[in-house]
């Protein structure tokens, strides 16, 4: 895996607004999406990653939510907003796999037997630097940590290895989140 650092040297000021931001994806390609057939047990779980509690679409709401909390560090702000790119892709690529496998790719999960929307309340929002970076880090471990345990039990290849290419970005992710933390907070 690339190594993913901050550069100390960019300059965020009125003068020259431009920030040199590392990559926030992994080099590689992303798989097809594509399933060897319908799975409604398959398609709970891409669901839950569509619109459960630690999902895409938390990932990409708290993003926003931080990169507008963090507007006047130009550096930290677009760092959070190009990840919340590419965690909208995560959510267009699980949100089709939850479809091929028979379900309905609507911002929802199971619970039980009925159906639960997504929820902003599902997000801890903080506009305190460190414990923003805090809950961005356990956020993306606990994705990482879902999606790993999703590799285990689930036989379809393909599914895998869009998980396991989706994990490598959010690897990257707690990468840059730490080195941020390091710059700010200690």
């Amino acid at each position: 895996m690339e190594n993913h650092t901050l550069n100390s040297n960019s300059s965020c000021s009125p003068q020259n607004n431009h920030c040199e931001i590392p990559e926030c994806a992994g080099r590689e390609p992303y798989p097809p999406v594509c399933v060897c057939g319908q799975n409604c047990a398959y398609g709970r779980m891409m669901l839950d990653n569509v619109g459960g509690r630690n999902s895409e679409m938390s990932a990409v709401s708290l993003y926003i939510y931080n990169h507008l909390i963090l507007l006047d560090d130009c550096f930290s702000a677009e760092i959070f907003h190009r990840i919340s790119i590419v965690e909208m892709h995560h959510l267009e690529i699980f949100a089709e796999l939850a479809q091929l496998l028979g379900e309905n790719p609507r911002l929802w999960t199971h619970k039980g037997c009925a159906m639960t929307y997504w929820s902003p309340s599902y997000n801890c929002y903080s506009q305190n630097i460190s414990m923003l970076l805090k809950n961005a880090i356990t956020g993306e471990q606990q994705a990482i940590d879902k999606y790993t345990h999703q590799c285990a039990v689930i036989k379809d290849d393909h599914i895998v290895k869009c998980l396991k290419r989706i994990i490598i970005d959010e690897q990257i992710h707690i990468d840059l989140f730490k080195q941020m933390y390091m710059k700010y907070c200690c």
